[in-house]
């Protein structure tokens, strides 16, 4: 029996969803992590450190958000392996889908939320062509997400442990499909996902199986803790 974790990435500079009009810093890049998404790293590092001795593969797609986050994980490690990128873990192009979102929206949050979820049901019923903006279909999508989706079950053999960090929207299409969430419906899994969240599947004879969801109990205390949402 193999064991993948998926980890979305940690809280990202707005930049990185293509929001314009932000006088926010940028600490770890342009794309990269704000300090709280570092701390999310770290913290749940500390988790997965607590829950298994080693990491046997380590993987994410090549947006800095997200080898920074993997960066920080296996820092908790005292013997990791090295980082492998697998860009079909990238997420969906959010300019492409959203367009030019203003920093007060992206900051409002409803607001933001409704443009995607827009987008998003637009780009799914192929009703509108974001990909010659520079996104892809719906469809090329959902083909890379299997794809990348298989090459992290290989890697995920008997007394293996993979960690994949990804974003929401790519982890939770993978999630769609072992469930067989209807494609329109899917993205609603999206909405719930905290930034440097734990999601556990189990890999055996009978196939992939997910065990647990969006676990973030380690980012969150009485007093509200460093959960976020983006």
């Amino acid at each position: 029996m193999g064991v993948i974790y998926l980890v979305r990435h940690g809280q990202a500079d707005p930049n990185a969803y293509g929001i314009q009009g932000t006088d926010d810093p940028a600490p770890n890049g342009p794309g990269g992590l704000t300090d709280t998404g570092v701390m999310q790293a770290r913290l749940t590092g500390a988790l997965l450190a607590s829950l298994t001795d080693k990491v046997t593969a380590a993987v994410s797609g090549d947006l800095p958000r997200q080898s920074q986050t993997l960066a920080g994980v296996l820092a908790a490690f005292d013997s990791a392996p090295t980082p492998e990128v697998d860009p079909d873990w990238n997420e969906y192009a959010l300019p492409a889908l959203v367009g030019s979102a203003s920093a007060e929206e992206y900051r409002d949050g409803r607001s933001y939320q409704q443009r995607l979820d827009a987008g998003l049901a637009e780009w799914i019923a192929d009703t509108a062509e974001h990909h010659e903006a520079g996104g892809e279909t719906y469809r090329d999508f959902d083909a890379r997400i299997s794809a990348a989706a298989a090459r992290a079950v290989a890697l995920a053999g008997s007394g293996q442990t993979v960690v994949v960090v990804s974003s929401a929207g790519s982890i939770t299409r993978w999630l769609g499909q072992l469930w067989d969430i209807p494609a329109q419906t899917w993205p609603l899994l999206s909405r719930t996902m905290v930034n440097a969240s734990v999601s556990k599947l189990i890999v055996g004879r009978s196939g992939v199986s997910v065990v647990s969801f969006n676990e973030h109990a380690h980012l969150a205390d009485r007093d509200g803790g460093v959960a976020t949402f983006r």
